[in-house]
């Protein structure tokens, strides 16, 4: 339940009725399916995500604990590689990207004052189609036919004549599905951040937050189709004697390698890019101050957004590619370090000119910097040539990966979910449960990956299945799986917290952290409508600004309040100068019938059924084509005066 139970000073009574009347779904099991709420999706996708990562942490556990001792027998060659590539397939494609996107859903209307996404519809398709691939993917695991190849499915190896069976097209053909879910999303997101900014939210008062899903949506939208054109090459070879990736027929095996890290690099920043916006929308409310260096933090966003796309030959510098072609990524490469340090010296000049407030969002942003650098500089080792040529497919290269990912993503995303938990679920979390599971978290983290440098430099390659015990590599893969269950012990701690503040934390207010951005000016959680007047921004900080206080109470106008209908207010793209009122989309089952459609086509394509995969094509253009179909009697847009 919300807690706003009266008007605020200048929306009458009458007026929050006909908002709650306008934006309330039926609370029935059609109404749950049929939600296009931003704030319900954005909880579905956050739920999802965390379910999908619980599964790749089993995965994890499972490989560790085969690997804590020589030539150990927990489980087969054959399991091990399923368990290794689900792994890293579900921490990339089905848990890290869509967790951050899940916290952009909650949080971009709230913080750019709308009332809702700019396409709910395609927000609820996104979510749907999202749901179904990683299904559609995990299901393959009880059947021995999940991916088998690693998550980055080289070529050859890959091929049928190599892998025969559906591990690699339930790879291809899961990837595909997922691809429609990101693409639909960051469509959303940018025009969303363009269009539905409150009044006065220029570009220079975007939070940092906003601008970094904008950026990441954007990379997506450029980076995703090398992939997509990947695993489509694959699938063709595959299934229908093609020959793109077959050197005996004029294919080309590093094909698959330029495609796949076209995406993959710039991927990476995907993953972490939102990321570091929350870090920058946590500090300041337990740093009493506003983010120093905004304007610095927005350049290095666009540049890493940039840069990120010249650097993927530098995953290929064992490949035989042109020496002179290695400089120009290794320069790239060493370059991407300049913006990414401009925001960890903003972030900690903030902290050391502000008031802290030490929680336990702060303590995980606290961890996140030292990870974060830590794997940053192990990072700019691997520009330089020769010594990537050394630790190329050793296990070096699995710890820098993960201090990167975990420090740079997961650890954000824990402070994330104890900052933002209060204003979701309208409870607040149990402290000194929170401050445990953060020091078993950070321990279990360090414990487990750093000893992955010295094994990886003492020559243990990465992606094998057991190892003999003559190299001493055996002490170090105990330490670390010792570790890994510390970590999943400390993440165990995460969610029993969570599940705490659900049934026993007491209710939270509006802004129990005396944050600087909008979502601290609703409800917790807030209303249907999210805000009973669009507000009229002034400031970076509208939340700690008197004048946008004003508009949304007194100050408030009809033209803002707009209770006649389910309808949001579009602004300018620079400047957020209003233009008019737009009507929003009720309720409607059709994102669900359309990915249930796309999920028995793909489903049929895996398993050759092409009759059924031509009839569910048909069920996808008339789900379309009854989608958008236009009303009998369109509503009119409201026009807004400036």
């Amino acid at each position: 339940m919300s807690t706003t139970t009266t008007p605020p000073p200048g929306v009458s009574a009458q007026d929050l009725a006909r908002l709650a009347e306008h934006w309330a779904e039926r609370p029935t099991l059609r109404g749950w399916f049929s939600t296009v709420d931003h704030k319900k999706i954005g909880r579905r996708y956050l739920v999802t995500a965390g379910f999908f990562f619980v599964l790749a942490g089993l995965s994890a556990l499972v490989m560790r604990t085969q690997l804590a001792r020589p030539e150990a027998g927990v489980v087969s060659p054959q399991e091990y590689n399923q368990l290794f590539s689900m792994h890293g397939t579900a921490m990339i494609f089905l848990f890290a990207t869509p967790m951050l996107f899940g916290f952009g859903n909650f949080l971009v209307p709230l913080m750019i004052g709308a009332r809702d996404m700019a396409f709910p519809r395609l927000n609820a398709f996104g979510y749907w189609v999202f749901l179904f691939a990683g299904l559609f993917m995990w299901a393959s695991l009880p059947f021995g036919a999940a991916p088998n190849n690693g998550w980055f499915a080289y070529a050859p190896l890959s091929e049928e004549q190599h892998n025969p069976g559906l591990h690699m097209d339930v790879y291809a053909l899961g990837l595909l599905f997922l691809g429609i879910s990101t693409t639909a999303a960051s469509i959303n997101f940018i025009v969303t951040a363009l269009k539905l900014r409150a009044p006065g939210m220029s570009l220079n008062r975007v939070p940092l937050f906003v601008w970094a899903i904008v950026a990441t949506a954007f990379m997506v939208i450029f980076a995703l189709p090398a992939l997509n054109a990947d695993n489509a090459m694959l699938f063709l070879d595959r299934r229908f004697g093609t020959h793109f990736f077959d050197p005996s027929a004029g294919g080309n095996v590093l094909l698959w390698q330029h495609l796949f890290w076209i995406f993959g690099h710039p991927d990476v920043y995907i993953i972490v890019m939102p990321a570091l916006g929350i870090v920058s929308a946590v500090l300041p409310a337990f740093t009493r101050r506003g983010v120093v260096g905004y304007p610095l933090i927005v350049l290095s966003i666009v540049s890493i957004s940039i840069i990120s796309f010249g650097v993927w030959v530098h995953h290929m510098f064992a490949t035989g590619l042109p020496q002179l072609s290695y400089s120009f990524f290794s320069a790239a490469s060493t370059i991407i370090t300049i913006p990414s340090g401009i925001q960890i010296f903003a972030w900690l000049a903030t902290m050391l000119l502000g008031r802290l407030v030490l929680r336990v969002p702060l303590l995980y942003v606290i961890g996140f910097v030292v990870t974060f650098v830590l794997g940053g500089f192990t990072g700019a080792m691997f520009a330089v040539t020769a010594f990537d040529q050394q630790v190329t497919d050793s296990y070096f290269v699995v710890a820098h990966f993960h201090y990167v990912l975990i420090g740079g993503a997961v650890f954000p995303m824990l402070a994330g979910i104890y900052y933002w938990l209060p204003k979701i679920t309208g409870r607040m979390y149990h402290e000194r449960l929170g401050r445990w599971a953060f020091w078993l978290v950070f321990a279990g983290m360090h414990v487990t990956f750093f000893p992955m440098h010295l094994y990886g430099l003492f020559g243990m390659p990465r992606r094998v299945y057991t190892y003999r015990s003559e190299p001493g590599w055996d002490g170090w893969n105990l330490v670390s799986t010792v570790g890994s269950y510390l970590l999943a012990v400390g993440l165990l701690l995460v969610l029993v917290g969570v599940v705490h503040a659900l049934r026993r934390g007491r209710p939270a207010p509006p802004d129990p952290w005396e944050g600087d951005s909008l979502e601290w000016t609703t409800a917790s959680p807030p209303e249907p409508y999210n805000f009973p007047v669009q507000p009229r921004v002034h400031s970076l900080h509208p939340a700690w600004d008197e004048r946008t206080a004003d508009s949304v109470g007194a100050g408030a106008t009809a033209d803002r309040i707009l209770s006649d209908g389910r309808r949001t207010l579009i602004t300018s793209e620079l400047d957020a100068h209003p233009e008019r009122a737009v009507q929003m989309p009720e309720s409607t089952l059709m994102p669900l019938v359309l990915a249930g459609a796309l999920l028995i086509f793909f489903t049929s394509m895996l398993l050759a059924w092409y009759p059924v995969a031509a009839v569910a094509a048909l069920a996808v253009v008339a789900t379309i084509a009854v989608w958008l179909w236009p009303p009998r009697r369109p509503d009119e847009e409201l026009g807004v005066a400036r």
